[in-house]
Formats: C-alpha cells, sequence, structure tokens
C-alpha cells in the first residue's frame, strides 16, 4: 500500500517532542542517581538478563548518556531516524529487564510499548517536519 496521507508539520514536532522528553529526563536521572538505577536493575524480576551485557552501574551510566544524547538530537530532528533506532535499541533491554516482569497489567510496561509506537513512526516515516539536520 503506497498511499500518500497528508501530515501536518507542527503535529509531527509536536510528537517528536514530546517524546523525547521521556528519554532526556531518564538520561538525566541515570546520571544523576546511578546507584539508583543499579538497585533497579538488581531488583527486577528478570535481573538476570540485564547482566548478560555487563556491570548494572556500568549499564545504567551507559544508557543514561545514550538517551540523553539521543534523546536531544531526536528533539532536535538531528538525524532523526538515526536517533529513532538508536533509543529503540536501547529501550528493548530496559522494558525486558525492568517491565516484563511485572504482568501485562503493569501500567509501565505499556508506556514503554507507546514509546515504541512513538519511535516506530519516526523510523518507518523519517519526516523532515521541523529537522535542523535529517537525511
Amino acid at each position: 500500500m503506497d498511499k500518500q496521507i497528508q501530515i501536518n508539520g507542527l503535529s509531527v514536532l509536536l510528537l517528536r517532542a514530546a517524546l523525547s522528553g521521556i528519554f532526556i529526563v531518564a538520561g538525566v536521572s541515570h546520571l544523576l542517581n546511578p546507584e539508583g538505577v543499579t538497585q533497579r536493575i538488581q531488583n527486577a524480576p528478570y535481573s538476570s538478563f540485564a547482566s548478560m551485557f555487563g556491570d548494572p552501574h556500568l549499564l545504567g551510566i551507559l544508557s543514561g548518556y545514550v538517551l540523553l544524547v539521543f534523546g536531544i538530537t531526536f528533539l532536535l530532528g538531528i538525524f532523526t531516524c538515526w536517533s529513532a533506532i538508536i533509543l529503540f535499541i536501547t529501550l528493548i533491554p530496559i522494558t525486558i529487564t525492568i517491565q516484563m516482569g511485572n504482568g501485562v497489567l503493569h501500567g509501565p510496561l505499556w508506556k514503554n510499548i507507546a514509546l515504541f509506537g512513538g519511535l516506530l513512526f519516526f523510523i518507518l516515516n523519517n519526516p523532515k517536519s521541523y529537522s535542523l539536520y535529517n537525511k
């Protein structure tokens, strides 16, 4: 199906701004409170999954930088599609480790699923509306 759909550029900017906020705030939180992130990873139902990737403390700090940097580039519309892909990939182990063990009725799990949907919009469409640099 190759039907063209007209989308208001301002709505794309507002969606990108709203979506990027959670990644920026989470990144800052990870960097300001790495001990809290480490505790959360260690206490998570699927903490063994995170352990496959390395030390929880280091993972918290690295994910903080990724969430912050690519949340900002996503907000500004700099390599929007690539920023969305990196945020999407980063969100997968976070969702599995922290959210999956709490069941399907757990609100934060569905928040992450909604984030995946928003990121997929930018990955699949790569709208260039109100972007600083977007190829």
